[in-house]
Parts: C-alpha cells; structure tokens; sequence
C-alpha cells in the first residue's frame, strides 16, 4: 500500500462507507489553530485514506468559521497527496437538478476571506498559479466514477464562493444566474486555495440541493429541502468515491503536486525561522533543496 494518502472532506455519514477498515481518529495540532475535527484515518480500496468532516461531527461550524488553513494543513502533514471534496450546492441553472453531480472546474470569489485562503505572508510572499483551479486529472477520474455509479453528472461548470450563513437574496440569485455561473455554495474555494499551495491535487463532487432562489416556480431553498437532498446525495457521493479512489495513481506527479515550484518571490535565505517551521509540511522538498 502507498504511503501517500488520498483525503476526503464532506460530511459527516461520508466516512461510513463500505470497505472503510482500520478507522482512526487522530488528533492533529497545527501552527494556524484546530482543524474543524479530528481526522479519521484507515483503509479503503486497498489505499490509505484520511476524512474530514468540514463542519465538525454534528455540524458544529458555520461555513465562515471553517479554518480553511488548519484543515489543509492537517491533511499535507498526514500525508495527504490528494482530496476529494464532496459538497452541497445550489443550482443556478435549469440543467443542474436537486440530486444531480457537477464535477466543477471553475470558482467565482464572493468571500472576503483572502488572507484566511493562503498560507504565505509572515516573511515569504508566494503566488501560485490557479487559472484552473481545479485538479483536471482527480477531477476527470471523478467524472467517470459518477458516471459508473449511475449518477446524473455534469462536466464542468463554475461554482460561485458566498460566505452565508444566510442563503442569498433573489437579486443576487438571479444576478449569478444571469452571469451564466452554475452552482453556488459557502466553503470550497478556501480549501481549494489552501490545497494548491499546499501540492496537493483537489478537486469538487458539487451535489445538488436545490435551486438557490433565482427560479420563480421553484420554493425557495431551506435547510428541510436541503437536508432532504443531502441524504440522498451522501449516498451517490459514497459510491463515486468508493470507485474512484483505486484509480488514482500511487505516486503524486501530477502539475498539482508541484505548484509551489515556480511560486516564490522571496529569496529562501530571507525566509523567516518561525514561518519556515510553521509551513515545514509544505516547504520540506524546497528546504531540502
């Protein structure tokens, strides 16, 4: 079995998925505060896996108060090569149904969290590239496992980032669906950012709700429809996973994995001690060098 590990993060029934052995909760401390929970180790499909519940068991946190850096920070030092994100979305479009799968390729920013999304500062300025800010390799793997699961799934589309915790109002509703984006939902760009500097490959199970507010002949979404959905989805979400995890290659060599390569502005011999250890899970390869 590899060493590199494959995260998910989603909610909280995600982890009970068949085949998932050797279940550990591990506690990790990290530089940037507490993770949104312990993180379950074990096996599935033969590999070595690491699940996140992103609010916390039960449900404890706002989409807002997740600590975006802490949870990637958590998974690179487990060993985590590469996360699949299951999440709940409103659709923004017609053609994206309650129940449906968007394997999503794009983000719009509507936080205004940038400081939060990024691990550089403190002494070390880094920019990494995240035109496509999505991992195409996990995210075409994705693709095909929901399709084998007999998921109704979409490929491709741009998953417009609020911050909530309130829905939106029918203007901006209606002002998303107009600009041609697809889903909207409250948590994945901050881990998307963090994961790219962090190399590691993520990419977005977008699972749909509800309709957001923008359809007139549609009832407003509440968290009973919400709910509703969820549970169905969970167990789609279970599937695709459960399929497409022994599909993912045992070495980490994707573009993903070396996204810092090229990130730096700063001189390493000005990096700041404190921050050097701070980020040592991410800069070990470059430190090394």
């Amino acid at each position: 079995m590899t060493t590199h590990r494959i995260g998910i993060i989603g909610g909280t029934g995600l982890y009970q998925i068949d085949g998932f052995t050797q279940q550990k909760w591990v506690t990790v401390k990290t530089p940037f505060g507490p993770p949104s929970d312990q993180l379950l180790t074990g096996e599935l499909a033969g590999r070595a896996v690491v699940f996140l519940p992103r609010h916390g068991r039960g449900h404890r946190l706002l989409p807002s108060e997740l600590n975006h850096r802490a949870n990637l920070w958590a998974m690179k030092k487990l060993g985590v090569a590469w996360i699949i994100s299951a999440s709940a979305v409103g659709s923004l479009q017609a053609r994206y149904r309650p129940c449906d799968v968007v394997l999503v390729d794009q983000f719009v920013d509507r936080t205004k969290k940038s400081l939060e999304h990024t691990f550089f500062g403190r002494g070390i300025v880094a920019h990494v590239a995240f035109a496509q800010p999505i991992c195409e390799e996990l995210r075409r793997l994705l693709l095909a496992g929901a399709r084998r699961a007999g998921a109704r799934a979409h490929d491709g589309g741009a998953y417009v980032n609020m911050e909530g915790p309130a829905f939106s109002t029918r203007a901006e509703s209606l002002t998303n669906h107009r600009a041609g984006y697809d889903v909207i939902g409250m948590t994945n760009l901050g881990e998307a950012k963090c994961a790219r500097e962090a190399e590691i490959a993520y990419a977005t199970l977008a699972l749909v709700t509800d309709y957001d507010c923008w359809k007139e002949d549609e009832d407003h979404v509440t968290v009973e429809r919400v709910i509703e959905c969820l549970h169905r989805n969970a167990d789609m979400a279970k599937r695709i996973v459960s399929m497409t995890v022994p599909q993912i290659p045992a070495e980490p060599d994707w573009p993903c994995h070396a996204a810092l390569q090229t990130a730096f502005l700063t001189d390493k011999k000005l990096w700041p001690a404190k921050t050097k250890r701070d980020l040592a899970p991410l800069l070990k390869k470059y430190l090394a060098a």
